[in-house]
């Protein structure tokens, strides 16, 4: 039986990656920072709790993983812990970093010392880019435009280094935005789900945002993870761009969630100054033909399909 661990497991990604390695008859040992303590909701939601061997581990400490790595002797490692906020991170650039970058080092470090043939996923970011213009492939330079986005692109070229310098079969996932109805409330997503059905219900008069034209490409969580996967299944390591291919702006995503609810937007959304961020990428564009072609992978869920999801609570 393969067995992996999974850092971050109580959040979107990681619950979704657990369901779907306890399906393909994985034994999931679930990693966050104070098990006894965390709720992991997610699991709940998804019915898996009972089924995944929950542990704590704070990746920020080196013994901490080097420890897990000796008692439970993974054959995958998933990286999907770290602060995952981009709005967040203006706030706790340092946790934000640390969370990332250097939790990604110690797994690295730790691998390497312990057992070299343990094959590492990474979560890199889209933010990673910056602003592209023209669609992203895994050849494009990185120009990040926050604490988030610098830790990740960090990560990611650690993992190169790591796999390129010991040899070690470590991937990195960069992936575009997406979403469920497991996504926490201070996403955007999930505030702008969250308020149109509340508006619908007569709970609430008015929707603030900040900039709605701001591009990006969404996707299905439950889709990605699969890809995370594949990631780890092939001859060799490499980089992956998972994105559906499809870009809308916020605004085409609460015109949508209104819509789907029989409402305008525009008679209920406000912008703010307020909630803009100190700076942020206006568009952002993927181009996934290298998934589809040495993954076979593609996105089956695009942004209307994953607005739908969310209004309906479909897991």
């Amino acid at each position: 039986m393969n067995r992996a661990l999974i850092l971050g497991v109580s959040g979107q990604d990681g619950a979704y990656l657990a369901k779907f390695l306890l399906k393909k008859g994985y034994e999931v040992i679930g990693a966050s920072r104070d098990a006894e303590t965390s709720l992991f909701n997610n699991l709940k939601t998804l019915g898996i709790n009972n089924d995944v061997k929950k542990i704590s581990v704070n990746a920020n400490e080196f013994r901490t993983i080097f420890s897990a790595l000796k008692k439970y002797a993974p054959s995958e490692i998933y990286n999907l812990a770290g602060q995952s906020s981009v709005g967040l991170s203006f706030e706790q650039p340092i946790e934000t970093f640390e969370s990332i970058a250097v939790s990604n080092l110690n797994i690295l470090e730790a691998v390497r010392m312990y057992d070299s043939n343990i094959k590492i996923y990474n979560a890199g970011s889209s933010e990673c880019f910056g602003n592209t213009t023209m669609p992203a492939n895994e050849e494009t330079a990185f120009a990040p435009r926050s604490p988030y986005a610098i830790a990740k692109a960090t990560s990611i070229w650690q993992i190169r280094n790591y796999r390129e310098s010991y040899n070690l079969f470590a991937a990195n996932g960069i992936l575009f935005n997406h979403e469920s109805s497991l996504r926490a409330s201070r996403f955007v997503t999930s505030k702008i789900i969250d308020s149109a059905l509340e508006i619908k219900n007569g709970k609430l008069e008015k929707l603030k945002l900040g900039n709605l034209d701001v591009e990006r490409d969404w996707g299905y969580a439950g889709d990605y993870v699969e890809a995370m996967w594949l990631m780890l299944q092939q001859q060799k390591p490499s980089d992956y761009i998972i994105a559906t291919g499809e870009t809308n702006s916020l605004k085409d995503f609460v015109k949508v969630a209104f819509e789907m609810l029989g409402m305008n937007w525009k008679d209920y959304v406000e912008t703010t100054d307020l909630l803009l961020r100190p700076s942020d990428i206006g568009s952002s564009k993927a181009n996934p033909a290298k998934a589809q072609a040495e993954l076979g992978w593609i996105a089956k869920n695009k942004m209307k399909d994953v607005i739908n999801m969310m209004l309906n609570k479909t897991i």
